[in-house]
């Protein structure tokens, strides 16, 4: 179902909630919403399948790669970077052919390179985390309340076209600045659920309360 966006960005759901206009009435948007976006992650693995979906996502829609990311990570051995940085060209063709996933060659040969140059960017930094987190948006460069067009005033982070350019340079593919931005939003690097809403309170003191991963190199 398609809604109008309001003003402020939020809509009340079935259930009472007062939420982001995008997370809808589907039960599977409503709880990622509620439980995952924008919520800090500091954990490796979490933040490479972050990237990862993010690609697949290109293109498609995240509810469509959220009603898929099970099977994902099932076919994808829970996006260990280890685990995924092995496969060979005949796991690829494997993938290819699973209805589950998102059966695109480019993004799939994509993953499985990102994972080896995964594993030597944590060798360089520390862990994926160290680096993701080093791309963290001053805070005195977000607006503090946050409706729908002070979302789409802020556009893309400068620190996410930073990333991507970076990732890039390091031999990453399907990381381009709207992805890196996506995935930024996500994991908790900014809060942009709008003030009105009511996740964005808790969103914010998880992320005040959260330390940091550093770089080790």
């Amino acid at each position: 179902m398609a809604y109008e966006i309001p003003p402020d960005g939020v809509r009340m759901g079935e259930d009472g909630v007062v939420r982001c206009w995008w997370s809808g009435d589907d039960p599977l948007y409503t709880v990622y919403h509620d439980t995952e976006w924008g919520r800090p992650v500091v954990d490796d693995r979490r933040l490479f399948e972050k990237i990862c979906l993010e690609g697949f996502m290109s293109g498609l829609s995240w509810l469509t790669i959220l009603r898929k990311r099970e099977r994902f990570r099932e076919v994808f051995d829970r996006f260990e970077p280890e685990k995924v940085a092995s496969y060979t060209p005949a796991k690829a063709e494997a993938l290819l052919q699973d209805a589950g996933i998102v059966r695109n060659r480019a993004k799939i040969e994509a993953t499985i390179d990102n994972a080896r140059r995964c594993l030597e960017l944590i060798d360089d930094v520390g862990s994926l985390a160290a680096y993701v987190w080093s791309y963290e948006p001053a805070t005195k460069d977000r607006r503090a309340l946050l409706d729908w067009q002070g979302l789409l005033d802020l556009g893309v982070a400068d620190e996410a076209t930073a990333m991507s350019k970076d990732l890039k340079k390091r031999g990453w593919r399907f990381v381009g600045p709207t992805t890196i931005h996506s995935m930024m939003q996500s994991v908790g690097l900014v809060n942009d659920h709008m003030s009105a809403c009511e996740t964005w309170e808790p969103v914010e003191a998880e992320r005040q309360s959260l330390e940091r991963p550093l770089k080790t190199a």
